[in-house]
């Protein structure tokens, strides 16, 4: 047997040599003097030979210590040299994917499901806060306290709601990873409690008086505005859905309307919103199933009338005052408010409050403590586009279709208290002296 004495004091000869040990390891010595331990072994009866490592970076006892690891794979049926070749390769992999890399498969791999806005936002918040701090590191080396520095770096400017997403998108790419091999745990699962919490949701400025929400209409409807615009604001107060499914609506999502007919009352309209144009949950926004649908009011019918006669040409009911393809802009309706006296107090989204305030009293003032207050809450939920609590997927696909009677009832019954005591609709197109004239 060897000892490191013995190997010290090799020296180089003509031609290469070994040194035998135990076990089936010896020392390989070139002529040139480069000294590496190898191992020999029979497995299904072939004679072969595994390098383990060079002298003296790899003592003799490491050597030693390899080839009794060996000789348990042989036992246990396997092969060290393709042992070792699956080690090697698990290694090259482990180098190669990084958590940027994981991480924009991951993105690659869901992006078709997510509105564009949403999809943006999930990059450029990684491109800025994530990638660049740990994306080039082996996604195994990436552990809870390395992933809780990075997110407490954007905690610290006090962006706590971003810190927060960023911690669901690093988690959701953790388990991508395990699922393709690259990683086994997922360091982002517990570490929620870790980050400060979130503040309390935003609560949108909103009217819930019905003579101040009748004065913001009246004041709109004599503003010095573009039609469309005032239109549009009368849209949002009239059916309390999203500013941003009323800018961005197109023509084709109204139904029931006989635009060639505009004196001829329309039989049950409706406005259909697609589920990809909808704010649902992320999980059920591409299933048709899951499409929002707006009874329409007698007066909401009316606005639409009213409109087709500005943009009927192009493919949005309320476009923009500079080009009919693009949708009215975001900022024009709430700017309207500000202007006319009523900046922080309501604003576009605040007619969803406003309805559901408004008509949830009422229910409760007309069935006090009885089955009926609590279906009507739910169905005020589900004219918002809103999951009711405790509701399944498969009830709403239920209940959005057996409750559609009561939602067209609740719609009309909001739309005569608003608009009591309004102007037309028609006599937006007039001008605001005109409207404010005609005002009853």
């Amino acid at each position: 047997m060897l000892t490191d004495a013995a190997i010290r004091k090799v020296k180089p000869r003509d031609k290469d040599y070994k040194l035998a040990d135990s076990g089936g390891l010896y020392l390989f010595v070139t002529k040139a003097g480069h000294r590496s331990w190898r191992l020999k072994y029979r497995f299904a009866d072939k004679e072969k030979r595994l390098v383990l490592g060079s002298y003296p970076d790899l003592s003799l006892a490491e050597a030693r210590g390899m080839r009794d690891d060996a000789k348990r794979m042989l036992r246990d049926g396997r092969d060290p040299v393709m042992e070792a070749k699956k080690r090697k390769l698990a290694n090259v992999a482990q180098m190669e994917n990084t958590f940027e890399k994981v991480g924009r498969q991951w993105y690659a791999d869901q992006v078709a499901r997510w509105k564009p806005v949403h999809a943006a936002d999930v990059i450029t918040s990684l491109e800025r806060d994530i990638f660049p701090v740990i994306g080039g590191l082996p996604i195994t080396d990436i552990d809870e306290p390395l992933l809780l520095a990075t997110l407490k770096k954007v905690e610290a400017r006090g962006s706590i709601e971003t810190s927060h997403r960023l911690l669901q998108r690093c988690s959701a790419i953790f388990k991508y990873g395990k699922g393709l091999g690259a990683c086994r745990e997922n360091p982002a699962a517990d570490m929620k409690v870790s980050l400060k919490a979130v503040p309390p949701a935003r609560r949108w400025p909103a009217l819930t008086e019905m003579d101040e929400i009748q004065a913001l209409i009246r004041a709109v409807d004599c503003s010095a505005s573009h039609p469309i615009t005032r239109l549009a604001s009368r849209m949002m107060a009239l059916t309390a859905q999203r500013p941003g499914m009323i800018r961005t609506a197109p023509w084709s999502e109204f139904e029931g309307i006989d635009w060639n007919k505009p004196d001829e009352l329309a039989d049950r309209p409706l406005w259909r919103i697609p589920a990809a144009r909808i704010k649902l949950m992320l999980a059920l926004r591409e299933d048709e199933v899951f499409e929002h649908i707006v009874p329409l009011s007698h007066q909401a019918v009316e606005v639409l009338r009213v409109a087709r006669l500005l943009s009927g040409r192009g493919p949005l009911a309320f476009p923009g005052a500079r080009s009919g393809l693009e949708p009215l802009s975001e900022n024009a309706v709430g700017y309207l408010y500000n202007r006319i006296g009523f900046k922080g107090r309501h604003v576009p989204h605040g007619w969803r409050s406003s309805f559901s305030t408004t008509m949830n009293g009422l229910v409760e003032r007309s069935h006090p403590g009885s089955d009926r207050l609590l279906i009507d809450r739910l169905i005020i939920d589900l004219m918002l586009a809103h999951i009711p609590a405790g509701m399944s997927g498969s009830e709403l696909i239920y209940n959005r279709a057996a409750y559609m009677e009561r939602r067209r009832e609740l719609s009309q019954q909001w739309a005569d208290m608003i608009m009591q005591n309004q102007i037309l609709a028609t006599d937006l197109l007039k001008g605001p002296r005109r409207a404010r004239s005609n005002t009853r």
